[in-house]
Order: C-alpha cells, then sequence, then structure tokens
C-alpha cells in the first residue's frame, strides 16, 4: 500500500524465537480484539522507544478520533537459501481505522532497518569474515505492499559489500510476498503505555535470485544458494504500541 492512499484488506511447525522487548509487524486492530489474545498484569519493564514522528496523514474524510498511529518493530530470523541471519531491528509504523463507508483503511508510514553481517562474506569462508573487501551484509527494504489486518507485507533484501553495486538486492524487480502465521495468542504487557507481545512466521515464501550484482551476481546466488522455492523462513517474537490519532499532532 502507498503511503496516500487506505485499502480495505481483503503451517508447517517451526521453532519460536526467544521474545524480544520490542514492536513488530503483525498485528492490527482486527488481530488485537480477536478471541484467544491474553492479558497479563503490568510487569515492570522498559516500554517500546516508539518514535510516532513517521505517522502518516490520514485520508480524507476519515474520523481521526477512530484511528490509530501503530509502531512495530522486531528482530527477525531470517533463512534465505542456505543462509541464516539474525536481523538487526526493523521498525514499522502506519495509521489503521475505519474509512467513511466503514471499511478498514490502513495508510502507510515508514520502515527503518540497518545492515546485518552474513557470516562468511561472499567467499563463505572465515576469509569472508577477516577481509574486509570479502565481507558482505543484508538489509530489509520495505517492498511497497502491505497489509496489517492480514499479516500481509513484502520486502527487498539489500545485499552490501565493497565488491557489490549499490542496487544489488534480492526481490530487486519483485519483491518478496510474506503472508504471516500467529505462533499464538497476543499478550498486553502493559496498557500505559499500551505493550502487545506476539509470535508469528512465514515459511511458505519463495527467495528470488539477487539481482543487479554486477560481474559477481551468479557468485554470489551460487553463494546464497538463491533462488531457493522452498526452505525459506521469517519468524520473530516481537511487540507493538500505537497511539489514537486524537493526541498526534496535525499533518
Amino acid at each position: 500500500m502507498t503511503k496516500s492512499a487506505a485499502a480495505r484488506p481483503g503451517s508447517s511447525p517451526v521453532r519460536r524465537v526467544a521474545a524480544v522487548a520490542g514492536t513488530a509487524l503483525l498485528a492490527g486492530t482486527a488481530a488485537v480484539c480477536a478471541p484467544g489474545v491474553a492479558y497479563s498484569a503490568p510487569r515492570v519493564a522498559v516500554a517500546p522507544a516508539a518514535d510516532f514522528g513517521d505517522c502518516p496523514p490520514l485520508p480524507d474524510g476519515v474520523d481521526s478520533t477512530r484511528w490509530r498511529c501503530e509502531v512495530h518493530t522486531a528482530a527477525p530470523r531470517l533463512t534465505l537459501g542456505s543462509v541464516t541471519v539474525n536481523l538487526a531491528p526493523i521498525t514499522m509504523t502506519h495509521a489503521e481505522g475505519p474509512m467513511p463507508d466503514g471499511g478498514n483503511g490502513q495508510v502507510w508510514g515508514a520502515m527503518h532497518s540497518s545492515p546485518t553481517a552474513i557470516p562468511g562474506g561472499l567467499t563463505g569462508t572465515p576469509a569472508g569474515d577477516r577481509t574486509p573487501v570479502l565481507g558482505l551484509a543484508i538489509q530489509p527494504e520495505y517492498g511497497g505492499r502491505s497489509d496489517f489486518y492480514t499479516g500481509q507485507f513484502s520486502l527487498r533484501f539489500r545485499l552490501l559489500g565493497r565488491l557489490l553495486p549499490h542496487g544489488c538486492t534480492i526481490g530487486a524487480d519483485a519483491p518478496i510476498d510474506f503472508q504471516l502465521k500467529r505462533s499464538g495468542p497476543s499478550k498486553w504487557v502493559s496498557q500505559d503505555p499500551p505493550v502487545i507481545e506476539f509470535s508469528a512466521y512465514d515459511d511458505t515464501f519463495a527467495a528470488p535470485a539477487a539481482g543487479h550484482c554486477g560481474p559477481l551476481t551468479g557468485t554470489l546466488n551460487h553463494r546464497l544458494g538463491l533462488p531457493a522455492a522452498t526452505g525459506n523462513l521469517l519468524s520473530y517474537d516481537a511487540s507493538y504500541t500505537f497511539k489514537t490519532y486524537a493526541p498526534l499532532p496535525a499533518k
């Protein structure tokens, strides 16, 4: 979903990742209020360091008092092809609420991420870790589509290294589409500020080959085991927080 548009939305066992305090990707009002959501009494915990500066402007004609801005952060575990990494934390911000016709509306805000080193670098050997010129890192980027009511979103994965051009990316021509599934019920850990934890994963997506990587494209894809139609996994435990638009600064 683009930032300027609002839209109406339309497993195999995996090992759960240990919980992280943060704010993350799949939630939405419908998921939070669904049956089976557990509540735990507030405990001594540090609330997510949420920055609501990325909350997007709302569509024309909606009731802003019924919309809220959600900030989601997670440190996912990612398997693409033959490589598995624990990604650095990513943060996504979006708005959601009812449209004038009663449908569910969403507006994209922003995504922030940072690179994560891939063990073994370009060679997949200790030399790739010891020699800076052979280093390799991966950084997720928003792929342009999201539906947080249903847990659907898309990502690209930029590959970074001294020997690679800037455009070298997994999903360069078409992003990877994820359909997250819950690993268990959501849990409220704080009501003021609101902090809700959950677990989710997708092990059904296909990983495309890296593209726009220059002369090393073929060698790089062989190193990463790409493309890979099966055996891929995105999983994390995470949490999210939100504010209604009533107290947020006007945009």
